[in-house]
């Protein structure tokens, strides 16, 4: 099983399987952790990494992982909402170090990291990339294989049956996107990804965080058969993330002053298995349990 870029927006996961109903492999799907802020649930983020760990998963994590607000330039940044491990000259230092102190029992099960709005930011503002130097600090001292994308692009998994060049292959192709927008208190992102799906027409899941909401959608669409000659369906899966931040039960603050709704935690699985029905490898989502 390797995991490599193909290029600066693609990436390729190379996966052996078994045609049996025993065989899986598992993709922790999470976003939006805000791993320093104090409303973060460090705790169900900890019980899901462990859940990776023993089921022997990836897990991906699509921006944002950092609040990092509390940077000296930072307009948004308030004193209140530091935790005190943090209060420090170095800050981003600080930050970077303890995430992945933090993160270190599972650098082997991290795979993937991409910025989101906040790290992109600080990188602007600040001139600081956390998110590579959080890459850097968990393949170096921690001995993790962690790659980074970029704000959005593709992972294109790629399944080969076990015994030889003659075995089955498939592919799933998924575009990911930390997201963007504010995402409807009515519609919660869906006219979103109904708009990715015109311009994302190759993919077969389309993930995205962002905006703190957590569904996934069914897209359907026709598509001609290889020999052209048969209309078939297809379908595109839009799967949004939800945070591991909860705003609302503070009773105070951004969110509270905006008058939104209160939002899901967690994250999901995309567990891949044989299906005996079709003889093929499929897949399916699962929420992951808060």
């Amino acid at each position: 099983m390797t995991f490599e870029r193909a290029n600066s927006v693609v990436f390729k996961h190379d996966i052996s399987y078994k045609r049996n109903k025993d065989w899986e492999h598992w993709v922790l799907l999470s976003s939006d952790h805000h791993w320093d802020s104090k409303k973060c649930d460090r705790d169900l983020m900890d019980y899901h990494m462990k859940q990776a760990q023993d089921r022997n998963a990836d897990v991906f994590i699509l921006g944002d992982f950092f609040d990092c607000m509390g940077g000296k330039y930072d307009p948004r940044r308030s004193k209140g909402e530091l935790r005190d491990e943090l209060k420090v000259p170095n800050y981003f230092d600080a930050l970077v170090e303890q995430a992945a102190e933090w993160l270190s029992p599972y650098a082997k099960q991290i795979r993937f990291i991409s910025p989101g709005n906040h790290e992109t930011a600080v990188l602007k503002n600040q001139e600081i990339d956390l998110t590579q130097r959080l890459s850097q600090l968990l393949n170096t001292l921690y001995d993790g294989e962690t790659l980074v994308g970029k704000y959005a692009g593709y992972v294109v998994f790629k399944f080969k049956e076990n015994g030889g060049n003659k075995g089955r292959r498939y592919r799933v192709t998924m575009n990911y996107t930390h997201g963007y927008g504010g995402g409807g208190p009515v519609t919660k992102g869906t006219i979103q990804a109904q708009r990715r799906a015109v311009y994302t027409p190759d993919a077969d899941i389309v993930v995205c965080g962002h905006i703190h909401e957590s569904w996934v959608l069914e897209i359907m669409r026709e598509k001609l058969s290889p020999n052209l000659y048969t209309p078939i369906l297809s379908t595109q899966y839009a799967v949004q993330l939800p945070s591991y931040k909860e705003d609302f039960c503070v009773g105070e603050g951004w969110h509270r002053e905006r008058g939104m709704p209160p939002k899901p935690t967690g994250a999901w699985w995309l567990r891949f298995f044989h299906s005996a029905r079709d003889e093929k490898v499929k897949f399916e989502f699962i929420r992951a349990e808060v």
